[in-house]
């Protein structure tokens, strides 16, 4: 029996939040039908943050109201603060997420405050999810560059993944939020990580700005990992790292963990079928290079 590799879909939370074109519930909610369809099982389908500062998810409840509701399907949402995490409840999340920096610049810059205040920040939200019966997953941006201080030491990131499992956090999200990572750069945080914790416990956060991420993904499953974050369609970006593309597409995270021998549940044609629904609400092609071979395939 092939071994099983997680797949966390972002496109609808981390995929559409920095899109300029506004994106409404329906089309949200028509976009996560169609990834539960394909048989993804954990996506982030909102976040529940001031509108004032991300307006594009606006909506989160009303999203949240009309997922379907299947047998192992699982819905998390980010959760910067109290208020967010009373919203998330009552709108029926199943886990939530905080969301740090191993960079003080970025941390800075992005929630104008230190990796320790923001820390300190998050321990009242994992007591109060963790509470509320509610899993707590923590990411952590910058963790193989920083576009405002250059280099991020892989005992840096460690440290703060093993601050976030100590408050609580049951999975650290690794993301290298500019994409300048290589996979020999991710073996060098991996082993600085797995030296603090299990491989279990952490999941591959890759954008595909240097066309690294696939290798990345692949130099991390030689690691250990088996969880890993993706968007499909290749939607995304980050607002603070001038010219990065989208997390790597969870199409072509797909098609590489299956021709690895794989399994991930996810069936590859409806999947793209998705993203290629998402990208013409959006007004443009999908960024996925599986997506384009195989339709460029199919008009031969």
């Amino acid at each position: 029996m092939a071994e099983r590799v997680k797949i966390v879909e972002v496109g609808p939370r981390d995929g559409l939040q920095n899109e300029k074109q506004p994106v409404d519930v329906a089309t949200k909610v028509a976009l996560i039908e169609r990834l539960v369809a394909a048989g993804v099982t954990h996506i982030e389908a909102a976040s529940f943050v001031s509108p004032k500062w991300v307006p594009q998810m606006a909506g989160s409840a009303e999203v949240m109201a009309a997922v379907p509701r299947l047998p192992g399907v699982h819905y998390s949402a980010l959760t910067p603060n109290l208020q967010g995490l009373e919203a998330a409840l009552a709108a029926g999340c199943e886990e939530v997420a905080v969301f740090g920096a191993a960079s003080e610049a970025f941390s800075q810059k992005n929630i104008n405050c230190s990796i320790a205040e923001s820390l300190e920040r998050f321990r009242s939200v994992a007591e109060a999810a963790l509470a509320a019966g509610v899993k707590l997953r923590g990411y952590v941006s910058c963790v193989l560059g920083c576009p405002y201080e250059g280099a991020v030491a892989p005992a840096q990131v460690a440290r703060v993944a093993v601050q976030l499992r100590e408050i609580g956090c049951h999975e650290i999200s690794l993301g290298d939020t500019i994409g300048r990572g290589t996979p020999d750069a991710t073996r060098r945080l991996l082993e600085a990580c797995l030296r603090e914790l299990p491989a279990g416990t952490l999941a591959g956060h890759f954008h595909d700005t240097y066309g690294m991420a696939v290798a990345n993904v692949a130099a991390s499953l030689d690691m250990g990992l088996r969880t890993f974050d993706s968007s499909v369609a290749g939607l995304g970006g980050c607002p603070y790292a001038a010219g990065a593309s989208g997390n790597v597409a969870t199409e072509d995270v797909v098609y590489l963990l299956q021709n690895m021998g794989y399994e991930t549940g996810i069936e590859l044609d409806a999947l793209v079928e998705a993203g290629l629904f998402i990208s013409q609400a959006l007004g443009r092609a999908p960024q996925s290079r599986v997506s384009q071979a195989l339709r460029a395939a199919c008009a031969v």
